[in-house]
């Protein structure tokens, strides 16, 4: 009888997988024996695996490339990494090494352009799209971008008041795109997004405050939707909606070139993972290209903001079963050495699913349990996978420590957690580990953040320490 947790497993889902594999009843990840960097580090501990970002920039610029050779589009394709999906700096430098663009969100992401710039990392040949609701300080920022050469800045309109504000601070002319406020899901709590303007008014918009305005020019119309880039009704009819209003625009105003299809590629949650990134870019360029087609309109540059995506799978975070806790006759609690609502907001949040697996113990007999943090939040737990309503992990054994890895958290957890800040019942931030290779393929690992010390959380809250 097939008892051991890696039974479970093999004769669940279609693994080894191109990620993991196990060797002597311990984890590999892109080769990486687990263990050893929690024997080097110790836990609770993130990682950032840096080559998996070149990797999904190179996928992502092959989907797009391979179907506008496939259909014969007109058009270029341009990536643009979505900063608030990751804002550190080796996230950037790794992005950047791939000649791709950025799209930013709020004034300080035009700081970190700058300190990019001055570390030689982008010139000012470097695409910047500028989403997002402009507060003043974003709005001069941008201008000042402007102002100081940088050749392609496109503040994307997110409502009627930005332009006015714009052209006050740019001392020349200015390039600009506009943002559809798509209409939601029918189970979302709203009809229309709250960003920008909306479908009907676009062309009007166009044609009473850009048109005759020589010092602006519309060159991009940017869509998005909140649920991403998926193969349903909603998606195809958001987006034809959206090439649409383009088509319309393209006619009366010749300087539109590029459509911005915002974000949305998914990740894997799941060891049973499927989605067909191939046909998908495909059909979205065929979409774009047949409706210019019937319009007699020029096929526009074709613009991602890939953020998810490019930086999510290369993200990981390894805890430390420290107890187990039998609360009644059926449920077992498997006691971390961290925090679910600090390290991984969004599991919490928006209850997201990410992969998890033992890192050790795959040959031992396996039973269903909970994951519990360690802080006194009710919400502070973890108790089932994308796959399954339930959590199976090699048996709890007080003699032999348990160690449980997350998978693909690379996107959004640090920024919505707040990395550096308080946390929850002063959780320390885990340590920090930025994983690597040199040209002969040889795995390097550095510490880039150590745990929170008391003494600098205690700081931060105002003692004196």
């Amino acid at each position: 009888m097939k008892v051991k947790y890696q039974d479970l497993i093999e004769q669940s889902f279609d693994f080894p997988t191109e990620e993991f594999y196990v060797e002597d009843g311990e984890l590999y990840y892109y080769d990486i024996p687990l263990m050893d960097l929690v024997k080097q580090y110790g836990t609770p501990m993130k990682f950032t695996y840096l080559p998996k970002i070149t990797e999904n920039i190179q996928r992502a610029r092959v989907f797009f490339n391979v179907a506008i050779s496939k259909v014969d589009y007109k058009g270029k394709y341009y990536q643009c990494y979505c900063t608030k999906s990751s804002n550190f700096s080796f996230i950037l430098e790794e992005a950047l090494k791939n000649d791709i663009h950025i799209e930013t969100s709020s004034q300080f992401d035009i700081d970190i352009i700058r300190s990019l710039a001055d570390e030689g990392l982008v010139d000012k040949s470097l695409h910047v799209v500028c989403n997002g609701f402009k507060l003043p300080d974003y709005i001069e920022n941008i201008s000042e971008l402007i102002n100081d050469g940088f050749e392609y800045v496109i503040p994307v309109l997110d409502n009627y008041a930005e332009l006015d504000n714009l052209l006050e601070k740019v001392s020349g002319d200015l390039n600009v795109g506009i943002r559809i406020a798509s209409e939601e899901e029918p189970k979302f709590e709203f009809y229309t997004s709250r960003l920008g303007i909306g479908y009907k008014n676009i062309v009007k918009y166009y044609q009473e405050h850009i048109e005759n305005n020589p010092r602006v020019n519309l060159k991009m119309l940017h869509f998005f939707i909140n649920t991403g880039i998926k193969d349903t009704a909603y998606y195809w009819n958001e987006l034809n909606k959206c090439i649409s209003v383009y088509c319309e625009l393209k006619k009366v105003c010749p300087e539109l070139d590029s459509l911005n299809i915002g974000g949305g590629f998914p990740i894997k949650n799941s060891l049973n993972f499927e989605y067909d990134y191939e046909y998908m870019a495909e059909e979205i360029v065929n979409q774009i290209k047949m409706a210019c087609e019937s319009a007699g309109v020029p096929e526009p540059d074709i613009y991602t903001e890939f953020g998810s995506f490019t930086v999510g799978e290369s993200g990981g975070a390894i805890y430390s079963v420290e107890h187990q806790k039998q609360q009644n006759d059926r449920e077992k609690w498997n006691m971390i050495d961290s925090s679910f609502i600090t390290t991984l907001p969004d599991s919490w949040s928006i209850n997201k699913r990410f992969i998890m697996l033992p890192v050790n113990k795959w040959q031992s007999p396996y039973e269903r349990v909970f994951l519990g943090g360690v802080t006194c939040d009710s919400d502070d737990y973890y108790n089932s996978e994308q796959h399954v309503n339930a959590i199976y992990l090699p048996k709890f054994d007080p003699e032999e420590r348990l160690y449980i890895g997350f998978f693909n958290t690379g996107a959004y957890q640090e920024s919505i957690g707040g990395f550096g800040g308080i946390q929850h019942c002063l959780t320390p931030a885990p340590k920090h580990v930025l994983i690597s290779r040199d040209e002969d393929g040889k795995v390097n690992t550095k510490l880039f953040s150590r745990e929170q010390s008391y003494k600098y959380m205690l700081k931060i809250l105002g003692y004196n320490y």
